[in-house]
Protein backbone atom coordinates (compact mmCIF):
# COMPACT_ATOMS: atom_id res chain seq x y z
CA UNK A 1 0.00 0.00 0.00
CA UNK A 2 1.41 3.40 -0.76
CA UNK A 3 2.31 5.08 2.62
CA UNK A 4 1.01 8.72 3.35
CA UNK A 5 2.08 8.84 6.69
CA UNK A 6 3.92 10.98 8.29
CA UNK A 7 3.87 9.20 11.73
CA UNK A 8 7.46 9.35 13.14
CA UNK A 9 9.04 12.19 11.25
CA UNK A 10 9.40 15.48 11.99
CA UNK A 11 9.06 18.45 10.15
CA UNK A 12 10.32 21.93 10.38
CA UNK A 13 7.55 24.93 8.70
CA UNK A 14 8.63 28.41 8.13
CA UNK A 15 6.03 30.67 8.33
CA UNK A 16 3.96 28.43 10.66
CA UNK A 17 2.45 31.15 12.56
CA UNK A 18 -1.09 31.84 9.94
CA UNK A 19 -2.07 31.44 6.70
CA UNK A 20 -1.18 28.81 4.15
CA UNK A 21 2.02 27.64 6.12
CA UNK A 22 -0.04 27.00 9.10
CA UNK A 23 -2.51 24.43 7.35
CA UNK A 24 -0.08 22.70 5.92
CA UNK A 25 2.04 22.19 9.26
CA UNK A 26 -1.49 21.42 10.55
CA UNK A 27 -2.05 18.56 8.01
CA UNK A 28 1.87 17.26 9.21
CA UNK A 29 0.87 17.29 12.72
CA UNK A 30 -2.64 15.37 11.70
CA UNK A 31 -0.37 12.82 9.50
CA UNK A 32 1.78 11.70 12.05
CA UNK A 33 4.55 14.30 12.52
CA UNK A 34 6.36 15.66 14.98
CA UNK A 35 6.70 19.95 14.10
CA UNK A 36 8.10 22.90 14.57
CA UNK A 37 6.71 26.21 13.62
CA UNK A 38 9.09 28.90 12.75
CA UNK A 39 8.67 32.42 12.46
CA UNK A 40 9.52 36.33 12.86
CA UNK A 41 5.80 36.78 14.66
CA UNK A 42 5.09 36.48 18.28
CA UNK A 43 1.53 34.85 16.44
CA UNK A 44 4.03 31.65 16.98
CA UNK A 45 3.41 31.11 19.93
CA UNK A 46 -0.03 30.84 20.38
CA UNK A 47 -0.37 28.96 16.71
CA UNK A 48 2.11 25.99 18.30
CA UNK A 49 -0.27 25.95 20.94
CA UNK A 50 -3.24 25.91 19.37
CA UNK A 51 -1.69 22.78 17.55
CA UNK A 52 -0.61 20.92 20.02
CA UNK A 53 -2.27 17.70 21.25
CA UNK A 54 -1.26 16.01 25.10
CA UNK A 55 -0.22 13.11 23.13
CA UNK A 56 1.54 15.45 20.33
CA UNK A 57 2.93 18.62 21.28
CA UNK A 58 3.98 21.05 18.36
CA UNK A 59 7.27 23.25 19.01
CA UNK A 60 8.32 26.55 17.91
CA UNK A 61 11.23 28.91 17.12
CA UNK A 62 10.97 32.39 17.00
CA UNK A 63 13.52 33.97 14.75
CA UNK A 64 14.44 36.15 11.35
CA UNK A 65 14.81 33.78 8.61
CA UNK A 66 17.09 37.11 6.51
CA UNK A 67 19.51 36.93 9.58
CA UNK A 68 21.49 34.16 8.05
CA UNK A 69 24.67 34.17 10.39
CA UNK A 70 21.94 33.01 12.79
CA UNK A 71 20.16 30.28 11.11
CA UNK A 72 22.19 27.81 11.97
CA UNK A 73 21.38 28.07 15.85
CA UNK A 74 17.93 28.61 14.67
CA UNK A 75 18.15 25.28 12.88
CA UNK A 76 20.37 23.47 15.97
CA UNK A 77 16.81 25.07 18.03
CA UNK A 78 14.52 23.25 16.09
CA UNK A 79 16.11 20.26 15.58
CA UNK A 80 16.72 19.69 19.43
CA UNK A 81 13.15 19.85 20.01
CA UNK A 82 12.32 17.44 17.07
CA UNK A 83 14.38 14.61 18.59
CA UNK A 84 17.44 15.43 16.99
CA UNK A 85 16.64 14.89 13.04
CA UNK A 86 14.94 16.43 10.72
CA UNK A 87 13.41 14.79 7.73
CA UNK A 88 10.75 17.56 6.32
CA UNK A 89 11.44 20.82 5.41
CA UNK A 90 8.50 23.37 4.37
CA UNK A 91 10.03 26.22 3.05
CA UNK A 92 6.81 28.85 3.10
CA UNK A 93 7.79 31.83 4.76
CA UNK A 94 7.08 35.04 2.10
CA UNK A 95 5.80 38.47 2.05
CA UNK A 96 4.10 40.41 -0.63
CA UNK A 97 3.54 44.72 -2.33
CA UNK A 98 1.78 45.45 -4.52
CA UNK A 99 3.36 49.05 -6.51
CA UNK A 100 3.10 49.47 -9.92
CA UNK A 101 6.80 48.68 -11.10
CA UNK A 102 7.94 52.16 -12.46
CA UNK A 103 7.58 53.46 -8.68
CA UNK A 104 8.22 50.08 -6.72
CA UNK A 105 10.46 51.12 -3.97
CA UNK A 106 14.38 49.53 -3.86
CA UNK A 107 13.68 48.87 0.36
CA UNK A 108 10.66 46.83 -0.60
CA UNK A 109 12.13 45.12 -3.10
CA UNK A 110 15.08 44.02 -1.27
CA UNK A 111 13.11 42.90 1.57
CA UNK A 112 10.91 40.47 -0.83
CA UNK A 113 13.83 39.13 -2.52
CA UNK A 114 15.63 38.53 0.95
CA UNK A 115 12.78 36.71 2.73
CA UNK A 116 10.85 35.07 -0.42
CA UNK A 117 13.93 33.38 -1.85
CA UNK A 118 16.88 34.22 -0.22
CA UNK A 119 15.59 32.80 2.93
CA UNK A 120 14.58 29.90 1.32
CA UNK A 121 18.06 28.89 -0.53
CA UNK A 122 19.76 29.69 2.99
CA UNK A 123 17.28 27.49 5.30
CA UNK A 124 17.01 24.45 2.43
CA UNK A 125 21.46 24.90 2.73
CA UNK A 126 21.27 24.60 6.34
CA UNK A 127 18.68 22.12 6.66
CA UNK A 128 19.80 20.09 3.54
CA UNK A 129 23.79 19.85 4.99
CA UNK A 130 21.94 18.05 7.87
CA UNK A 131 19.74 15.49 5.58
CA UNK A 132 22.75 14.61 3.05
CA UNK A 133 24.20 13.73 6.19
CA UNK A 134 21.65 11.09 7.45
CA UNK A 135 20.95 10.24 3.98
CA UNK A 136 17.42 11.34 3.17
CA UNK A 137 15.00 14.20 3.49
CA UNK A 138 11.92 16.05 2.02
CA UNK A 139 12.21 19.76 0.94
CA UNK A 140 9.27 21.31 -0.13
CA UNK A 141 9.42 25.19 -1.22
CA UNK A 142 6.22 27.11 -1.57
CA UNK A 143 6.35 28.70 -5.38
CA UNK A 144 3.32 30.63 -6.53
CA UNK A 145 1.28 31.32 -10.08
CA UNK A 146 4.10 33.90 -10.93
CA UNK A 147 6.12 31.18 -11.21
CA UNK A 148 4.72 30.43 -14.03
CA UNK A 149 3.95 34.02 -15.43
CA UNK A 150 4.90 37.88 -14.92
CA UNK A 151 1.37 39.12 -13.48
CA UNK A 152 1.08 42.96 -12.70
CA UNK A 153 1.85 45.36 -9.86
CA UNK A 154 3.87 42.40 -8.35
CA UNK A 155 7.50 42.64 -10.00
CA UNK A 156 9.44 41.35 -6.61
CA UNK A 157 7.36 39.03 -5.57
CA UNK A 158 7.04 37.77 -8.91
CA UNK A 159 11.03 37.39 -9.36
CA UNK A 160 10.96 36.21 -5.78
CA UNK A 161 8.54 33.65 -6.77
CA UNK A 162 10.27 32.34 -10.33
CA UNK A 163 13.52 32.00 -8.38
CA UNK A 164 12.02 29.40 -6.26
CA UNK A 165 11.09 27.41 -8.82
CA UNK A 166 14.13 27.74 -10.23
CA UNK A 167 16.05 27.13 -7.40
CA UNK A 168 14.11 24.27 -6.46
CA UNK A 169 14.99 22.10 -9.53
CA UNK A 170 18.65 23.36 -8.76
CA UNK A 171 18.66 22.09 -5.37
CA UNK A 172 17.04 19.07 -6.63
CA UNK A 173 19.94 18.33 -9.06
CA UNK A 174 22.78 18.04 -6.82
CA UNK A 175 20.61 16.51 -3.55
CA UNK A 176 18.19 14.12 -4.95
CA UNK A 177 20.92 11.59 -5.61
CA UNK A 178 21.85 11.88 -2.01
CA UNK A 179 18.33 10.93 -0.92
CA UNK A 180 17.10 14.56 -0.52
CA UNK A 181 14.13 15.46 -2.81
CA UNK A 182 13.66 18.96 -3.26
CA UNK A 183 10.21 20.11 -4.84
CA UNK A 184 7.66 23.09 -4.52
CA UNK A 185 3.83 23.49 -4.05
CA UNK A 186 2.58 26.38 -6.87
CA UNK A 187 -0.55 27.76 -5.01
CA UNK A 188 -3.14 29.44 -7.27
CA UNK A 189 -5.11 32.07 -6.35
CA UNK A 190 -5.81 31.92 -2.79
CA UNK A 191 -8.10 33.63 0.05
CA UNK A 192 -5.28 34.84 2.66
CA UNK A 193 -4.01 38.29 4.76
CA UNK A 194 -1.94 38.43 1.56
CA UNK A 195 -5.01 38.64 -1.24
CA UNK A 196 -7.76 39.72 1.18
CA UNK A 197 -8.41 43.04 0.32
CA UNK A 198 -7.87 42.73 -3.90
CA UNK A 199 -11.76 42.28 -4.07
CA UNK A 200 -12.21 45.90 -2.90
CA UNK A 201 -8.78 47.29 -4.44
CA UNK A 202 -9.32 46.05 -7.82
CA UNK A 203 -12.79 44.68 -8.08
CA UNK A 204 -12.44 44.25 -11.98
CA UNK A 205 -8.79 41.81 -11.41
CA UNK A 206 -10.61 40.00 -9.01
CA UNK A 207 -13.71 39.19 -11.23
CA UNK A 208 -11.07 38.41 -14.60
CA UNK A 209 -9.08 36.16 -12.19
CA UNK A 210 -12.38 34.35 -10.63
CA UNK A 211 -13.95 33.81 -14.10
CA UNK A 212 -10.87 31.98 -15.40
CA UNK A 213 -10.81 29.48 -13.03
CA UNK A 214 -12.41 26.68 -13.91
CA UNK A 215 -13.62 25.74 -10.61
CA UNK A 216 -15.22 28.64 -10.61
CA UNK A 217 -13.80 29.70 -6.65
CA UNK A 218 -10.41 30.99 -4.77
CA UNK A 219 -8.69 28.59 -3.29
CA UNK A 220 -8.46 28.06 0.69
CA UNK A 221 -5.70 26.93 2.90
CA UNK A 222 -6.70 23.55 2.98
CA UNK A 223 -6.55 22.86 -0.48
CA UNK A 224 -2.55 22.53 -0.18
CA UNK A 225 -2.90 19.68 2.70
CA UNK A 226 -3.33 16.71 0.62
CA UNK A 227 -0.43 17.92 -1.61
CA UNK A 228 1.82 18.98 0.64
CA UNK A 229 1.74 15.81 2.74
CA UNK A 230 2.14 14.03 -0.28
CA UNK A 231 5.01 15.16 -1.02
CA UNK A 232 6.47 14.84 2.93
CA UNK A 233 5.52 11.23 2.37
CA UNK A 234 7.08 8.11 1.34
CA UNK A 235 4.34 7.96 -1.89
CA UNK A 236 6.63 11.13 -3.35
CA UNK A 237 9.59 9.14 -3.06
CA UNK A 238 10.65 9.21 -6.97
CA UNK A 239 8.97 12.87 -6.91
CA UNK A 240 11.88 15.68 -7.41
CA UNK A 241 12.59 18.96 -9.08
CA UNK A 242 8.50 19.29 -9.64
CA UNK A 243 6.70 22.58 -9.41
CA UNK A 244 3.03 21.44 -8.69
CA UNK A 245 0.34 24.00 -9.28
CA UNK A 246 -2.55 23.72 -6.89
CA UNK A 247 -4.59 26.16 -8.89
CA UNK A 248 -8.04 25.07 -9.27
CA UNK A 249 -7.19 24.57 -13.14
CA UNK A 250 -5.81 28.09 -13.68
CA UNK A 251 -3.15 27.35 -15.67
CA UNK A 252 -5.20 25.12 -17.84
CA UNK A 253 -7.39 27.46 -19.38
Amino acid sequence: MVNFSLKGKTAVVTGGAQGLCNAIARAFHEAGAIVALVDVSDKVVEAAAQMSTPEAPVYYAKGDLTDTANLPKLVDECQQKLGGRIDILLNGAGIQFRCKAEDFPADRWEGIIRINLSSVFFMAQEVGRRMIAQGSGKIINIASMCSFFGSTMIPAYTASKGGVAQLTKALSNEWAGKGVTVNAIAPGYMITKLTENMKEVNPQGYAEITGRIPMGRWGLPEDLEGTAVFLASQASDYVSGAIIPVDGGYLGK
